[in-house]
């Protein structure tokens, strides 16, 4: 019997997951100092937001610094470090780069929990699918390149689209896009507004009341028996409750409904909200080429943050600012600023190179001293091998010694030293008093 070969678990064809898994970034995100319980939990939603290229279940303790996940990150490929820590002012929430910079500085005006977006919703939602695969990030408001435009508004752009992986239309599937991050830039207040949307799908044309009829039960049925029939029993015909508006009560007399057409309880009242399906999307009967209406909901969270300052390098190895909120600096003073960076630079790169030469003579001089001791060493045997060789050689030149002779000399040698033997100790027996 031939046997079997296992090919379920092997990659097929030449492509990798090595060459993806470097160009996606990955992230750290934590909290820094003593905070809140509140900043805790923001710093779990940041989580669930960055997944599924996140340390999800990272432990922060007390005794750890920041310089120990900066140490770390390298090893384990992280390319960005995202800390939330709270000030005497306000939260502030960092962005670092590594490793070796940028790192952006924001403070949160205000924030919004996952918790309170979905107790303030209307539909709950439950979790769990959408956080598979990356999210889509959508830039927003930010002025366009131009001579006019702050140097920092760039590289802000920039810092934020590291955060997440490329967007690559012809290799993602279109169930694949699940998630959106909106980053809003307000001019008029110099803020950015951070939202998180659920991309869902439903029928174009059709009435949330003619949805559910075509869907099945409600969501409060849901656990019933009856799951697949829709409740009509507080209604005396099927006009009320397809037709009639919210807060309505039935006709009297023969006036009638207003049609579904012209009602304004459709999903998408306009051609320009709906889509045609590229390819097949999760969800009940969303099939390629169908005609669906998308929608957003929020399910947070939600930031408005306000950038204080971009300097280079990472903390404790911090460059040039080369933004600041509330400090602004003439070009001589950012010239001199630069002149002492690179001069304290200069020094840091001098001393680690007289470093490195102290520990290579170290390492020299050890080699030669062992290389000493192996030499003496050889040298000493040398010299014992010799003194036995003239040793036997003076024995072998003595006259022989007879039997008698030899024996005399042994009687002598009793006769003279007596044996003394040690006296024999005492055993010590303990008895029970």
């Amino acid at each position: 019997m031939a046997r079997r070969r296992k090919n379920r678990t092997h990659l097929k064809g030449p492509t990798s997951t090595k060459e993806t898994d470097d160009s996606v970034p990955k992230s750290f995100i934590i909290k820094h100092g003593q905070v809140g319980s509140s900043l805790t939990q923001l710093v779990r939603d940041l989580r669930k937001v960055m997944e599924p290229n996140t340390a999800s279940r990272l432990k922060e303790r007390n005794r750890n610094k920041l310089k120990d996940y900066l140490t770390l990150a390298p090893a384990l490929k992280v390319s960005h470090l995202i800390a939330v820590t709270l000030t005497d002012i306000a939260p502030s929430l960092r962005i670092v780069r590594l490793p070796a910079g940028p790192s952006l500085s924001f403070r949160v005006e205000r924030y919004s929990l996952m918790k309170d977006l979905l107790k303030a919703s209307r539909s709950a939602r439950s979790m769990g699918m959408e956080y598979l695969t990356a999210p889509l990030l959508v830039l927003a408001s930010f002025p366009p390149p131009s001579p006019t435009t702050p140097p920092h508004i760039p590289l802000l752009m920039k810092s934020f689209q590291s955060l997440f992986p490329p967007l690559t239309p012809k290799a993602m599937s279109l169930s694949g896009a699940r998630r959106i991050v909106l980053i809003a830039y307000n001019a008029e207040h110099g803020t950015i507004d951070f939202r998180h949307y659920v991309i869902t799908v439903k029928p174009y044309g059709v009435s949330k009341r003619v949805r559910r009829v075509l869907e099945g039960a409600t969501k409060k049925s849901s656990t019933t028996s009856s799951a697949s029939f829709l409740d009509l029993g507080n209604e005396k015909d099927v006009a009320d409750f397809l037709l009639r508006r919210r807060g309505e009560q039935g006709p009297d007399g023969d006036g009638g409904y207003e049609s579904a057409a012209s009602s304004a309880s459709s999903v998408a009242g306009d051609d320009g909200d709906a889509v045609d399906l590229a390819d097949d999307y999760v969800g009940r009967n969303n099939r390629k080429g169908q005609k669906k209406a998308v929608k957003l909901d929020e399910i947070g969270p939600r930031m408005e943050l306000r950038l204080i300052k971009i300097t280079e390098g990472v903390p404790g190895k911090e460059g040039g600012v080369m933004y600041h909120e509330f400090v602004k600096k003439s070009k001589a003073e950012s010239a001199a600023l630069k002149a002492t960076h690179a001069a304290k630079e200069k020094l840091r790169k001098q001393r680690r190179e007289e470093q490195e030469r102290n520990v290579q003579k170290k390492k020299e001089a050890q080699g030669v001293k062992i290389a000493d001791e192996g030499s003496e060493d050889e040298e000493a045997g040398s010299d014992s091998g010799r003194e036995q060789e003239d040793g036997d050689a003076d024995w072998d030149g003595e006259e022989e010694i007879s039997e008698g002779e030899e024996s005399d000399n042994e009687g002598s040698e009793d006769d003279s030293e007596p044996e003394t033997h040690p006296p024999l100790k005492k055993a010590r027996v303990q008895g029970k008093r």
